[in-house]
């Protein structure tokens, strides 16, 4: 008996969890929706830029701007230092959405320590963070204000300070760690190299477009570069939001089906335990009767 309901007790206390992911499961599929109409409304603008910087940059300009300059590697007199933006999430009961990110972060930052630079990390979200905390490296900045809502004026205040380090000299390499959303099931995580900018290749098989220009075109790059900079933050930080509901929703999903198996092997168990309490009682029923009987 006592091991009776210590299976009914069992099976409600399942029973409860699978209601719990199933809720979030539902919740982060309504999130991922939204995430995905500011990731896709993102896009346009996006390429636009792109397509600009391409067909303005010459050899000669990006020689004048720092934001273009290739600066030279540690080993041959360039900045030595380094800097990660890595992009995590707040919440967890995402699989290994974050797992994947702080990864990825280790393998890049060892990379450029190999390179001989001095890797300064800047960390978005409470994992992140606590991961490095735990570990007990020091990180440059942590920020667990930018939600699953970003916007242009988060990725400013993420890169602003860098980008204006990486003009007076003292960093070499800006890198942003981020997962790439291709699809509900695929949002594996990438570095993307923001400083310096590579500019996007131009059209090809095709001529430079006729521009007429107001202002000039160093102008106009001087104020379009560092909006491409911001730009892909942003893009990385609505990709990354996407993504996580993305995880969210299918280990949450895979919980609740878990969940399901779970309560049907114990429902199981119950039944054949319960059957076997009876028959042996019935067993125990006509056993008594024959003795009186007999």
């Amino acid at each position: 008996m006592a091991k009776s309901r210590a299976l009914k007790g069992r099976i409600r206390s399942v029973t409860n969890t699978r209601k719990i992911t199933r809720t979030m499961e539902l919740v982060a599929t309504s999130k991922l929706k939204r995430a995905q109409d500011r990731m896709v409304a993102a896009r346009p603008y996006a390429e636009a830029l792109g397509e600009v910087i391409a067909d303005l940059v010459t050899p000669d300009l990006a020689e004048r701007f720092p934001l273009l300059r290739q600066p030279l590697p540690p080993a041959e007199g360039g900045p030595d230092r380094a800097a990660v933006i890595l992009l995590t999430s707040n919440r967890g009961f995402a699989g290994g959405f974050n797992a994947n990110l702080i990864k990825e972060a280790r393998r890049r930052v060892a990379e450029l320590e190999q390179a001989g630079y001095t890797v300064e990390l800047l960390v978005v979200g409470r994992k992140g963070i606590g991961y490095f905390k735990y570990v007990g490296r020091a990180i440059r900045g942590g920020r667990t204000d930018i939600g699953d809502r970003p916007t242009t004026g988060d990725a400013a205040s993420l890169v602003d300070a860098l980008v204006d380090e990486f003009v007076a000299g003292r960093l070499g390499v800006v890198e942003l760690v981020r997962s790439e959303f291709r699809s509900a099931l695929s949002t594996p995580p990438v570095t993307d190299r923001l400083l310096p900018i590579a500019p996007p290749a131009a059209t090809a098989g095709g001529s430079r477009p006729d521009y007429i220009l107001a202002p000039d075109p160093a102008t106009l790059l001087e104020d379009v570069l560092p909006r491409y900079v911001r730009n892909a933050v942003y893009r990385g930080l609505v990709e990354t939001a996407a993504a996580e509901q993305a995880s969210r929703r299918t280990a949450m999903k895979s919980a609740t089906d878990n969940a399901g198996d779970l309560i049907e092997a114990l429902k199981r168990t119950y039944n054949r335990q319960r059957q076997a309490t009876i028959t042996q009682e019935i067993a125990e029923l006509v056993g008594g009767a024959a003795a009186l009987q007999g």
